[in-house]
């Protein structure tokens, strides 16, 4: 399948490493051009280097903190200088700490707002107006299955990304007639660096291998297995084609099936 992709440029924050590195390497791989960023110089420059090799895509790479409004205006400013104009957004951002209610401080509440909910809505801010100019955008923002099923443990990132749900459905319907789709996509438990490190601390607490703990989850996906990036990339190239032109307002989960409501 064609996704149309050949010639967009995409932004994609949190590219270095987990879901936003497989969502980066997908899009290289369906010929767009790439806008990436990440806190970590030497991983996003290491991940910049990998997929140029594989796709020969043209690839930039911009150390930056997307919960810092300067430097969300120095990558969009810099993508747009080097590559003239913005057409795929991809918001993502490293999960909040884990904690339940009484163990998170305001300090924390505040931070946690900055990297989940105000990055999505600052960088969408800055590459907006572009999209509806030449009447063309895709924002696709990466949240959790949390949002339709909350999950224990996670206060921060079930309230956060349910409001970045909140922002996304609503902004939707503004832009639909300028031809952009906002959508979102949930990931489940997936094999990435931030699942392993939350299986480490929660089997802490409880005194047994995170092997054990990452088995637990493993029998309440129906699939028996967590999932693998690129499956979820693959769902996320879809959503920011040409071909999902006409699906907008929507939150797709790729869980193996661990939500369980009817919609």
């Amino acid at each position: 399948m064609n996704l149309g992709l050949k010639g967009k440029v995409a932004l994609i924050a949190a590219a270095s490493r987990g879901l936003g590195r497989a969502v980066a390497q997908e899009l290289a791989a369906e010929g767009a051009s790439l806008v990436l960023c990440a806190r970590g110089t030497v991983a996003l420059n290491e991940t910049r280097e990998q997929i140029v090799r594989d796709t020969d895509a043209s690839v930039l790479a911009v150390t930056a903190d997307v919960s810092v409004v300067s430097d969300v205006a120095r990558v969009v400013d810099i993508a747009l200088d080097k590559l003239g104009c913005i057409d795929i957004l991809v918001n993502n951002a490293g999960g909040p700490p884990t904690g339940k209610f009484e163990s998170i401080s305001r300090e924390q509440w505040e931070a946690a707002a900055r990297l989940t909910l105000y990055s999505a809505i600052e960088l969408t801010r800055r590459v907006l107006p572009g999209m509806k100019e030449r009447r063309w955008g895709r924002i696709l923002n990466v949240t959790s299955i949390a949002v339709k099923q909350p999950v224990e443990n996670l206060i921060l990132s079930n309230s956060l990304r349910a409001a970045v749900t909140g922002f996304a459905r609503t902004l939707a319907n503004e832009v639909a007639a300028d031809g952009i789709t906002v959508n979102n996509i949930l990931p489940g438990y997936t094999k990435t660096e931030r699942v392993e490190e939350l299986a480490r601390m929660m089997a802490e607490k409880e005194g047994i291998s995170p092997a054990e703990f990452t088995a637990r989850w493993e029998r309440e996906i129906p699939m028996r297995r967590l999932g693998e990036p690129r499956e979820f990339a693959a769902l996320a190239a879809f959503l920011v084609s040409e071909r999902a032109s006409y699906i907008t307002g929507t939150s797709v989960q790729v869980d193996g099936g661990w939500i369980r409501s009817l919609l």
